[in-house]
């Protein structure tokens, strides 16, 4: 039986890989409490295709 909780899988995608038309995406899954932070998440994480740290926001 699954647990019912409040925490959600989510996805992150790069804010500067999609502006800059290059083909491909840098997608990371992860999870957040939706009580502690119902606004969509935001962190810094790397690009590998980029190769360098990009902020990737919560998509969905």
């Amino acid at each position: 039986m699954a647990k019912k909780g409040s925490r959600v899988q989510v996805i992150l995608e790069c804010t500067e890989h999609k502006a800059s038309g290059m083909p491909g995406t840098s997608r990371y899954i992860t999870q957040k409490n939706k009580k502690n932070t119902p606004e969509r998440l935001e962190l810094r994480k790397l690009n590998p295709i980029l190769k360098k740290v990009t902020v990737h926001k919560e998509i969905k």
